[in-house]
């Protein structure tokens, strides 16, 4: 098995695309291998397994967890389609403050790689979806925090419109008011 890695437009975001054998039968892909990763610069160990249902036109996000447990995420659907966000929060970075997004479904199995370091979110585009993430750090709910989906200064292209958010996703601040703690 093999797989491609595109640094997409922040270099730190990573679109893998896993190769898949097919036949009539259906398909076989690796969707993960330690060393080719590791050989792309995507290092665990990867400690937690999570798995997300979300309905149609869902919005989660934009969600982090702080340091000293900052999560990296390889997130990856397996059910749906969804369009999905970064957005850098590291104040030394470059691309402090920019997002990148991209369309992730079951269809295409394609995996993105979200650095710790970065806000994570995403809309449903199907009639649901579900999503299979590995994480870097274990959940710490007194480390959870987030940033609101819709800030101005971000003005992250969401596909949506009209998303159907949480009461949480909702009161989350905009990143001008979020002390960064990377």
């Amino acid at each position: 098995m093999s797989f491609a890695f595109e640094r997409i437009e922040i270099p730190d975001v990573v679109l893998v695309r896993p190769r898949r054998l097919g036949d009539a039968r259906g398909f076989f892909s690796e969707l993960y291998r330690a060393s080719a990763y590791a050989a792309a610069g995507i290092v665990g160990p990867f400690v937690q397994d999570n798995l997300a249902r979300s309905g149609p036109r869902v919005l989660r996000g934009l969600h982090f967890q702080a340091p000293p447990h900052a999560q990296g995420k390889l997130v990856h659907v397996v059910r749906g389609s969804v369009f999905d966000v970064a957005v850098d929060l590291r104040r030394r970075s470059p691309t402090f403050g920019r997002w990148v997004g991209c369309e992730l479904s079951a269809e295409s199995g394609e995996v993105l790689w979200i650095p710790p370091g970065f806000a994570h979110g995403y809309v449903v585009l199907s009639d649901g979806a579900d999503l299979a993430y590995k994480v870097t750090e274990e959940y710490r709910p007194e480390l959870d925090r987030g940033v609101r989906w819709d800030d101005p200064a971000l003005a992250i292209a969401w596909p949506l419109a009209d998303p159907v958010l949480s009461a949480r996703d909702l009161a989350l601040p905009v990143l001008a008011d979020l002390e960064s703690p990377f």
